[in-house]
């Protein structure tokens, strides 16, 4: 799983609002509006420019190592195909019981 670190990296630099990249991305020729800069701070992108992302390690003087962390996650073991009861073929039908009013007597 990838950890997307711009909002720290931001505060770090005394960077709190997100309108605060869009005058510095413009000054290195990248052209984002508002609402995309604040798309990419709030949720991580699932695609990005090369050019955004040098521009934004240039920014924040970071490596792109420090925006995206690669975090493992912990991997549940898959129980055992035979611990889980009983197999399909060995479950069988109960015989039914019929009774009839007559029986009973």
């Amino acid at each position: 799983m990838l950890r997307w670190n711009l909002r720290q990296l931001m505060a770090q630099n005394g960077m709190f609002a997100t309108t605060d990249l869009v005058a510095p991305l413009h000054e290195r020729g990248v052209e984002i509006s508002r609402q995309m800069v604040h798309r990419i701070a709030t949720k991580p992108p699932q695609r990005i420019n090369l050019d955004l992302l040098a521009a934004l390690c240039d920014i924040l003087s970071c490596t792109p190592n420090d925006l995206l962390e690669l975090v493992a996650e912990q991997v549940r073991e898959a129980p055992a195909v035979n611990d889980s009861g009983p197999g399909i073929g060995d479950l069988r039908p109960i015989r039914a019981t019929i009774r009839r009013p007559h029986d009973n007597q």
